[in-house]
């Protein structure tokens, strides 16, 4: 750049300042279309009265003036910055990044939505060494925040600040079998915990969607599973052992600080770190899950005996078709054993029309999938609609064609499927994907107010009426309430239900713009959601859902919002009676 930089002085001082203007020495001459624009302009502003010949030359000397110029900048430019000899070989590289520091971590949230990058992120292996973390931060006026698994949508847990996470910390401490009670690491992992104390012959009371949250981390957001009798998982918890800044490691349960101990149960990593939960478990057994295809009208008859009469079910909506799938789950019969059923269709049958599918949009599209990519036939129901969606994501008709092929789908998978809790009650929810899920009371098992029904109806209206692009399912489950304050589904009279509801939307794509544009649409999807059925319902996002807004004006709303619900000074004042630097 210097040698650049000084031969453009010396040319400046060869040539008349006004072709300098024109054109500088390191930039690319205008098209030639231009060039003759300027010429002209340069032409009309020479004297009436000059000579045709001497103009020429003076044209002349202007234009091997300018192809000087272009020269010299450019001999200058290449020896200021020489490329290496193989640099021909190589595809040109507009921006070039520096490699990160070895010290800074990127940690995103397991759909990709979320990411921060941090200089702290501790992760201790002890009791000992998670309090000198938590009380070097506060020494030192620093924020962390504890971050799990990273599978909520909204990236609770991650901070720029620093981060503190429990991997490491994931041990079964302690089994009472005649309680059938746990004492746990809050670091382990679901499944974990499950496979740790089956031997003992118990299990977690419910489970939600997946297995690969951390404990902590799951009982800390108030995370659920289905079933109108039982209450989110938060309430299973006996006792806990918190790392706070000022009292260090302290333990809370209903006996000892019963106020703190309620709040922290879904205190959403700011009353400290949880370090250890002792939880109460149900005896292990194996259940009966029974899948049936139904519609709205069928539901409305059969609700309240659906709710009442089964243990466990969830209702799956699809968009754009008026099938409802219905999946209950029950212990198995001592007497009867379980179900004999001979399905209709194989598994291969069920899905075949949906690869019938892919292949036609395949060609009309114009695709041709990459020789690398998994045989068609080996993939799951939920990877081919990924797939399918990817073609086209946010073209209405298109994810309803999509959307009718998964009720197909459900039709021909009717049946019954038995095995333990932990294997039957989950879902595989699909690949990366933006979530919201609401929470909002239901009236009581005896007594349904029937509102759950009517909120499904509100959103499908959206969808149609708005022509959104909104793929399935939309999923509707039930819990008891529970006491943790926090809790959206709390209340303080115990025959309350609730019902919770999540809407969805594939990020089934690598491509950013691609990604973008379906984050725009599903925060258009939400919006209407929020602003048109949200206050109606007294509906509430799950913690790990809520998107905080970027708009100053629309954040204060949310806070105002979560105040009237939520005893946000009782928790503030248990946070500043910690000391807690934890957010």
């Amino acid at each position: 750049m210097l040698r650049a930089l000084t031969l453009r002085r010396s040319v400046e001082s060869l040539h008349h300042h006004n072709y300098l203007r024109a054109i500088t020495p390191t930039t690319v001459p205008q098209n030639p279309l231009t060039q003759v624009s300027s010429t002209r302009a340069l032409s009309t502003l020479s004297s009436p009265s000059s000579p045709a010949p001497s103009s020429s030359a003076s044209e002349l000397r202007k234009y091997l003036g300018y192809a000087a110029l272009v020269l010299f900048s450019a001999a200058a430019t290449y020896y200021s910055f020489p490329f290496p000899e193989n640099a021909k070989h190589k595809k040109a590289q507009i921006f070039r990044y520096a490699p990160l520091p070895e010290d800074l971590h990127t940690v995103s949230n397991w759909s990709g939505t979320h990411e921060v990058q941090t200089r702290v992120f501790h992760q201790p292996e002890t009791l000992e060494e998670l309090e000198k973390v938590v009380k070097d931060a506060h020494e030192k006026k620093s924020r962390i925040r504890p971050v799990g698994s990273g599978l909520s949508p909204n990236g609770i847990g991650l901070s720029r600040a620093g981060m503190v996470n429990l991997a490491l910390m994931d041990q079964v401490l302690e089994v009472d079998k005649e309680k059938k009670r746990v004492r746990v690491q809050a670091g382990i992992r679901v499944q974990q915990l499950v496979d740790g104390i089956k031997e003992h012959g118990i299990t977690l009371q419910n489970f939600a969607s997946i297995r690969e949250q951390q404990i902590g981390g799951i009982l800390q957001v108030g995370a659920h599973g289905t079933g109108a009798r039982l209450p989110p998982m938060d309430e299973q918890v006996i006792s806990m052992k918190l790392v706070t800044p000022a009292k260090g490691a302290i333990e809370v349960s209903k006996e000892k600080d019963p106020e703190l101990f309620y709040l922290a149960r879904c205190g959403l990593g700011g009353l400290g770190v949880v370090a250890e939960v002792t939880i109460q478990c149900v005896d292990r057994q194996e259940l009966v899950e029974h899948t049936t295809v139904s519609t709205m009208a069928e539901i409305k008859k059969n609700h309240k005996k659906l709710l009442s009469e089964n243990r466990h079910v969830k209702y799956l909506y699809i968009p754009y078709t008026d099938t409802v799938v219905v999946v209950k789950c029950n212990p198995v019969s001592k007497w009867k054993g379980p179900p004999k059923f001979t399905p209709k269709y194989s598994s291969d049958e069920a899905i075949q029309h949906v690869r019938d599918l892919y292949r036609e949009c395949l060609q009309k599209y114009r695709v041709v999938p990459d020789k690398s990519e998994v045989d068609m036939n080996e993939l799951s129901f939920t990877e081919l609609r990924d797939k399918l969606l990817a073609l086209d994501p946010l073209d209405k008709d298109h994810v309803a064609k999509v959307n009718q092929a998964e009720a197909e789908f459900w039709k021909k998978s009717e049946g019954y499927r038995v095995g333990w809790s932990d294997e039957i009650l989950g879902f595989d929810c699909g690949g990366q994907q933006w979530v919201s899920e609401t929470c909002f009371p239901a009236g009581t098992l005896a007594k349904p107010s029937m509102k759950d029904l009517e909120y499904i109806e509100g959103v499908k209206q959206l969808i149609e009426k708005n022509e959104i692009p909104a793929p399935a399912p939309i999923e509707q489950r039930w819990t008891a309430c529970t006491k943790s304050p926090m809790s959206p589904a709390s209340s303080t009279r115990e025959d309350d239900i609730f019902s919770w509801v999540g809407i969805i939307m594939y990020l089934p794509t690598t491509d950013p713009r691609q990604r973008k544009e379906i984050t725009e649409e599903f925060f258009h999807y939400r919006r209407l959601t929020q602003t048109q059925l949200w206050d109606k319902y007294s509906a509430y996002e799950h913690w790990a859902k809520i998107e905080v807004p970027k708009d100053k004006d629309e954040l204060a709303a949310l806070q105002d919002r979560l105040r009237k619900r939520f005893p946000v000074d009782a928790y503030n004042k248990a946070r500043r009676e910690g000391e807690s630097k934890v957010v």
